[in-house]
């Protein structure tokens, strides 16, 4: 069976904010449990504390979303010419076997410069052509464009604008991209623009008239990620704001909810194998790494809910003896029941009938919320 690629998710900023957590949600779901996440340092590799930068990530997951049992592993890729180089195999070798690999905050050039070519960087793309989803936030969702916008050297130094080339992660894929996270900043206020990644709107466009044709802009606003499904070649919009895509001198505005074709942002196709990844990386990593099939879990038949809205009502009348006869019966329709801090959630356990999202996993589980007040 070929190789499907896991899904993108470009955060603008807020990965670890309520929307951040919704998208995590959404995103977990579709994997194996115990879910296991690779943290890489590299984007703040040059900052003292990289650790703990990638660390409140793992802490974010680990708390927030306990109920998907996260495994965290960080990855401390930090700086070439040094025992923690993205060369390294020993760290690169950390990354296959993860459901899900993340990049967050740090310097978007920095990023690029560490990673380019890396032993580390390969092996999390080829990681991702097996299926594992690949997580980027704020400067992270910056580098992995084909040109990549200096925020540091413009904004707090004052060098002239201009573009570096990027991780280019989409160009396989046909799509030419510059990805701006923090798209809708207003840190600024009222007195200074600090919209489109610090730039402002002026600014901006004269960045924007300096990428050569056929580029496409995507602008992701704070606390909001755009999606990439690279398999069913569409992209979805989730968060508190939307994601302005520029190209051909027009400009789109898709928000919450919203879905579009991946052909919005360029002529989409699948890559051509794996040839742009040198043959030892995709050796070790079909070793390690087993294919993941990130599948949409189904949702609760009408039966289940309600039997759920039952037990719940048992459970409010203190009737524990009817609560567990209904969790007894909601069991043998394939499905658990889990109380937790939110509220009760259905997580599906059937075996006989479900579909394979893990090559080598005997059971997988997915969940869902029980809807309330209907």
């Amino acid at each position: 069976m070929p190789e499907q690629p896991g899904v993108v998710v470009l955060f603008g900023s807020g990965e670890t904010s309520a929307s951040g957590q919704k998208v995590f949600d959404w995103l977990l779901r579709r994997l194996p449990s115990p879910v296991r996440v690779a943290i890489l340092e590299t984007p703040a590799g040059f900052e003292l504390n990289s650790a703990q930068v990638a660390g409140r990530i793992g802490e974010f997951l680990d708390h927030r979303l306990q109920n998907y049992q996260p495994q965290i592993t960080v990855v401390p890729a930090r700086k070439r010419g040094t025992l923690f180089s993205p060369d390294n195999p020993e760290i690169a070798a950390l990354i296959p076997g993860a459901h899900a690999i993340f990049l967050g905050p740090g310097s978007p050039t920095y990023a690029v410069r560490q990673l380019r070519d890396s032993l580390t960087w390969q092996t999390a793309v080829a990681c991702h052509r097996r299926g594992a989803a690949l997580v980027l936030a704020s400067a992270a969702t910056v580098a992995a464009g084909a040109y990549t916008l200096p925020v540091y050297e413009i904004y707090k130094v004052g060098e002239e604008l201009h573009w570096q080339d990027g991780l280019d992660l989409l160009g396989p894929y046909g799509l030419s991209l510059a990805l701006i996270s923090h798209w809708n900043n207003s840190d600024g206020g009222a007195e200074l623009d600090t919209s489109r990644c610090w730039m402002g709107r002026g600014r901006f466009e004269q960045l924007a008239a300096m990428l050569p044709p056929g580029v496409t802009i995507a602008g992701i606003d704070e606390h909001t990620a755009l999606i990439l499904d690279l398999v069913a070649g569409k992209c979805q919009v989730m968060g508190r704001g939307g994601v302005s895509v520029l190209r051909g001198g027009d400009e789109r505005r898709f928000e919450h909810g919203q879905s579009l074709p991946l052909g919005e942002l360029g002529p989409f196709h699948q890559p051509l194998g794996e040839t742009e990844l040198p043959a030892e990386v995709g050796a070790l990593v079909h070793r390690a790494q087993p294919e993941i099939r990130s599948e949409v879990p189904p949702s609760p038949p009408a039966e289940v809910l309600r039997l759920a809205k039952e037990r719940e009502a048992a459970r409010a009348c203190q009737d524990w003896a009817a609560a567990d006869a209904l969790r007894g019966q909601i069991a043998a329709l394939g499905w658990q029941v889990l109380d937790t801090r939110a509220g009760p959630r259905l997580e599906w356990t059937a075996q006989a009938s479900r579909p394979c999202t893990h090559v080598g996993e005997e059971r997988h589980t997915t969940s869902s919320v029980i809807p309330q007040g209907s």
